[in-house]
């Protein structure tokens, strides 16, 4: 190997790429040297606080062998990977036989390679005849991706990152960027910078480092994104700021659009938003005298009981405007996860299949059954389980075998009590990670240990398609694999030989991107040898020779069967769960600028660590001295769930009514303070999304609650 390995950041979907090079043999420290990989088109050079330190936890509470135990009360013992893959395989041809494709599940990641989904979405929707695989991307993108679809015909962010350095106005909705997506918001920030009439706006009920830096900040109330989206509309409507001609030649469903938005009057609108409606006049504005509006969204969208129609909501702006298919502009979903497009791309949520198809149309089925060379009618047309369905599912008994790979669910699904408690139903649960202990694993029969970041060689792309072959640079700890031969191993056990006859990923890459030909995300001139000659590359691909098109949609031909975009007229419903009189506050959720999801690394970094000790409620003050509650006391924060307890942070950059709680927090890193206790299961009934963004809450201070105790058990003793 030479000095320097060129990879990409295992964390986010901006997708950074950096360059690892090994330990001075002459100094203490023994962590490889990261730095920003200059050469990348994506993030060229820069580098956020947890890329710089992903070596930290390389070595750190490693899973290095498989480990088994027959029952959750037992302790875990060593076994060979013989054994362990023959007892995996054994159960799940028991259960199969038994009881069908149905009672089998598995639950995988955004961390995975696309060669790991790969893998895992031939052995289950091909061989095993099930669509039960899922990932966290439910949790995450999957209102994206339904949004995209409806509106524009297929998934695929049309957008790319030189957009960021090109626009009029930006427009984050629902994305604290400077802190989830720190590069991308970087670029932003240094065009808005060197550009004074470049407008920003930021829609977040948080002043967040994001809004702080915004042109107009849009408190809105949680659950009020639609509302504000169709004032906009409104008002461009009734200004005549839209691009007829775009509009009649390239969209379709435009009158019952107006007639939904005349309901919108920012007058209105603004009282239930909690905004003034000079600010929605002002931000419609913006939008109108703008010749490239980029809007950019996240988490703050994408999870909600209406998830897919405010992404809908927003996409409807551009084609009102005419902001798409050029540069600077576009709907833009920021991805939370480093793969989450890689899945995407490869058919992992329950409801897709490998190359942008889907399992509701025969015709996509036929052609995986026929490249698979599988019998007709092999891969099932019915919708396999999301991730709330399989903890359904383990609450019925219909889910027999779960396998879960490089995921956390015990802490990052909704209504967590419940979940862990389906957990413990469960007959037969394997969780295959890089890391030990984590939350979940508390709940396994079976423990995997997987190679991990800068151990295994396969492909990830990010949130502007870009695809980066991610280099080993040092061989796994212990006796770990990589996640696709894992899969591979136990599919052979199974006694798939012949389809699963891979000696390496380049090898599951080959046969990926075939399945991508003429596909809207098409990348049959990609491999593993042409992207470590000539770095990352964007997709479309579909030659070795093509120079890929940086935004697609630039000829407004769309992937509809028309060929038009659509707009998609909705109503706002608002929030699932509501505030009232008993649970009188909105708590809503999100993530820090140091970690990463639900602390799996970054809780083992002291550096990070050091930046974010602990848990925290921000509260603004008016509501903080309704209750009595001054900075830094302990409360106690109750739903309709579970209950959870954190020190508050006194501040204005919250919202009156609304309560911020961070989610990195499970019971390994502190105790008692797991947001999801908290949020509820209902989700967007097209992405099947649940709303993790919001839940109606009640606070006590811990003080009072103890003082009430008191009383109590006094009288108790009286008594």
């Amino acid at each position: 190997m030479t000095d320097i390995i060129k990879t990409l950041c295992p964390y986010c979907g901006v997708g950074c790429g950096l360059e690892v090079s090994p330990p001075v043999a002459s100094s203490q420290n023994q962590n490889w040297k990261v730095k920003g990989d200059r050469t990348h088109p994506s993030s060229q050079g820069m580098v956020c606080v947890k890329g710089a330190t992903i070596a930290e936890s390389m070595d750190c509470d490693r899973l290095q062998f498989p480990m088994m135990r027959s029952s959750l009360d037992e302790p875990f013992r060593r076994v060979s990977w013989d054994e362990a893959l023959e007892t995996v395989a054994n159960r799940l041809k028991s259960v199969y036989e038994k009881s069908g494709g149905d009672a089998v599940c598995m639950y995988g990641s955004g961390q995975m390679q696309t060669e790991d989904y790969y893998v895992a979405q031939k052995l289950l929707k091909g061989c095993l005849g099930t669509n039960n695989f899922d990932s966290n991307s439910r949790l995450c993108m999957s209102s994206a991706v339904a949004g995209y679809v409806q509106s524009l015909g297929s998934d695929g962010p049309p957008c790319c990152y030189d957009d960021l350095e090109l626009t009029d106005c930006a427009f984050i909705i629902g994305a604290n960027a400077a802190e989830c997506h720190p590069i991308v918001f970087n670029r932003l920030q240094k065009h808005h910078k060197r550009h004074p009439e470049v407008k920003l706006i930021v829609v977040d009920p948080r002043r967040t480092p994001t809004a702080e830096v915004a042109d107009l900040h849009l408190a809105i109330q949680p659950g009020t994104d639609i509302d504000l989206l169709n004032s906009i509309a409104y008002l461009l409507l009734q200004w005549r700021k839209i691009d007829q001609s775009f509009i009649d030649e390239y969209t379709n469903q435009f009158s019952d659009f107006a007639e939904v938005v005349s309901h919108y009057s920012p007058q209105e609108v603004a009282k239930r938003c909690g905004i003034s409606a000079a600010d929605i006049e002002l931000a419609a504005r913006y939008w109108s005298e703008s010749e490239r509006v980029l809007s950019l969204w996240s988490q703050g969208v994408n999870q909600s009981s209406e998830g897919t129609a405010k992404v809908c909501s927003l996409i409807n702006l551009h084609l009102l405007t005419g902001q798409i298919g050029k540069p600077g502009s576009g709907p833009f979903s920021l991805t939370g996860q480093p793969n989450a497009m890689g899945g995407r791309e490869v058919g992992g949520l329950a409801h897709l299949l490998p190359g942008y198809r889907s399992v509701s149309n025969a015709q996509h089925r036929q052609e995986l059954e026929q490249f698979w060379q599988l019998p007709p009618g092999q891969v099932s047309p019915n919708p396999g389980r999301t991730a709330w369905d399989i903890i359904t599912g383990l609450e019925t008994g219909e889910v027999e075998f779960l396998w879960v790979v490089a995921t956390n669910p015990a802490v990052s699904l909704p209504d967590l009590e419940r979940v862990k408690a389906a957990l413990l139903r469960s007959p037969f649960t394997i969780v295959q990670d890089a890391y030990y202990p984590t939350e979940t694993t508390a709940y396994a029969h079976v423990l995997l240990p997987a190679a991990q970041w800068g151990e295994k060689t396969g492909t990830m792309t990010n949130s502007e398609r870009v695809v980066t072959l991610c280099s080993a640079f040092r061989p796994p700890v212990g006796e770990a694999l990589a996640d696709w031969d894992i899969i591979a191993q136990v599919a052979k056990r199974l006694g798939f030989d012949d389809k699963f006859a891979f000696t390496s990923s380049a090898q599951v890459y080959d046969e990926f991107v075939q399945l991508t030909r003429d596909r809207p995300c098409d990348m049959t001139g990609l491999s593993h040898q042409r992207l470590l000659t000539e770095g990352a590359i964007q997709w479309p691909c579909p030659d070795k020779g093509h120079i890929s098109p940086k935004r697609l949609y630039t000829d407004l031909r769309f992937a509809t069967a028309d060929k038009r975009a659509k707009f998609t007229p909705c109503h706002s419903r608002g929030l699932a769960e509501p505030p009232d009189p008993e649970y009188p506050f909105v708590l809503t959720t999100g993530r820090l600028y140091g970690h990463w999801h639900t602390q799996t690394r970054t809780g083992r970094i002291d550096k990070i660590r050091q930046m974010h000790p602990e848990p925290f409620i921000e509260i603004h003050p008016r509501d903080a001295s309704k209750l009595g509650i001054e900075d830094n006391q302990w409360v106690e924060v109750r739903s309709r769930r579970g209950i959870a307890q954190f020190p508050a942070k006194i501040t204005s950059a919250i919202a009156p009514n609304t309560v911020f709680v961070p989610m990195h927090w499970g019971y390994l890193w502190a105790e008692k303070s797991e947001a999801n206790a908290l949020t509820h299961p209902i989700s967007c009934p097209s992405s099947l999304q649940p709303e993790l963004k919001a839940c109606a809450v009640q606070i006590v201070s811990l003080a009072v609650k103890n003082a009430d105790y008191s009383s109590v058990s006094l009288l108790q003793t009286q008594s």
